[in-house]
């Protein structure tokens, strides 16, 4: 896989750098000058790419829309004002993109509605990446795959049956798709990284690279990750880690960026050593501490690359699987016995009706009652 001209997939025996995605998401607050600052902070730091989030509330946000936990916990009252005003238009990317690219950068975005993806080719993106949420979400994949682009598919709060399903719905862009494990906690807490979900999609997809988006409040992560089998990494970093904000605690600075990314790289220098080549340890700045390692991977905490690899939903993840993910959501209020047509339906959070994967299956079929507007369908409401 390449995304322009870096390849991402590893050389044999060689030294790979792992590809680091600097995550902006919505730690610009919805300002196009922070963004550019964060920009320039990208790649002073040394990442490769740096990602934008392409949304608009209206289309994302069904009248059942409820916050996450973790957005709770940052202060956010209402889904749908918390994202109004954090978005930001393809005019307003515009700049960005040019920025990030006059500074050396790819430009990646991730698009939460098919219906936006027109818009967003008016813009001369390295790669699409799709939320963790969007596994699910087939017509977004497809059309995803359709624009020719390099895409990359985040796989946090999602079982490997699921990844697999959403691997085949993607057959035809196997050629440029990678795939991240990821963990769908905002921060995600040490004990529960699951790395080991780097090694379970390995070995499940042997001709894909395979990365994580780490969650972590850690600089260190990144090289476990690394040392575990990740050829990409995306991480969210911001201008404050204390700003008020749903993402911005679970986010590096830019000066920590700068150490989880050389950290990383140090890991894969290591790995592409013969073994009898490799340090004894070597130093690494844990929550700024030198700390001398005895073994090449002895990181703290340590990572087991012998350990049994499993790919599964943690108890964390639950509450962002369920408000995060997109349903089946009617457009108009419609009566008993109407029968469902494509233009009746659209797709939005939160993720408590039909899945849209299931949108083939339900059309033609007849409403058992009326059924309110912009409200996710279930089966309990069909024939």
């Amino acid at each position: 896989m390449n995304i322009g001209s870096r390849s991402i997939t590893p050389s044999p025996g060689g030294y790979t750098p792992p590809y680091v995605i600097a995550e902006l998401g919505v730690n610009h607050d919805g300002s196009v000058d922070r963004a550019l600052a964060l920009v320039d902070a990208a790649a002073t730091a040394g990442a490769d790419a740096i990602k934008l989030q392409l949304f608009r509330a209206d289309l994302l946000m069904s009248k059942a829309a409820k916050l996450a936990a973790y957005q709770t916990a940052a202060g956010e009252h209402d889904p749908v004002e918390m994202l109004r005003r954090l978005e930001l238009s393809i005019d307003q990317m515009a700049p960005i993109v040019a920025r990030a690219h006059a500074r050396g950068l790819h430009a990646i975005v991730t698009v939460f509605t098919a219906s936006l993806i027109p818009d967003s080719l008016s813009l001369p993106w390295d790669a699409y990446k799709t939320a963790s949420p969007d596994i699910v979400h087939q017509p977004l994949l497809s059309a995803l795959a359709a624009t020719g682009k390099p895409i990359i598919i985040s796989t946090g709060a999602s079982t490997l049956d699921e990844v697999r399903r959403a691997v085949h719905w993607l057959t035809s862009a196997h050629d440029r798709l990678a795939i991240l494990q990821c963990v769908s906690s905002y921060p995600t807490p040490q004990c529960d990284a699951a790395f080991d979900g780097i090694a379970a999609l390995a070995a499940a997809f042997p001709t894909l690279p395979i990365g994580y988006s780490d969650h972590l409040a850690s600089t260190i992560s990144g090289a476990q990750s690394v040392i575990m089998g990740a050829a990409l990494l995306e991480k969210h970093f911001t201008y404050n880690r204390a700003a008020p904000g749903p993402d911005h605690a679970a986010s590096l600075d830019a000066p920590a960026l700068a150490d989880y990314i050389t950290l990383a790289r140090i890991a894969a220098r290591t790995l592409a050593l013969e073994p009898d080549s490799r340090p004894a340890g070597f130093e690494a700045l844990i929550d700024g501490t030198p700390v001398a390692h005895t073994h090449w991977f002895d990181l703290h905490p340590r990572v087991d690359i012998n350990a049994p690899s499993t790919k599964r939903v943690l108890p964390c993840e639950h509450d962002v699987r369920a408000v995060s993910r997109q349903s089946i959501v009617t457009l108009a209020n419609l009566p008993a016995g109407h029968a469902l047509k494509p233009t009746d339906l659209t797709f939005k959070r939160p993720g408590t009706g039909l899945l849209p994967f299931n949108l083939p299956s339900i059309l033609g079929r007849k409403l058992k009652h009326a059924v309110e507007a912009d409200i996710p369908l279930k089966e309990a409401d069909l024939v």
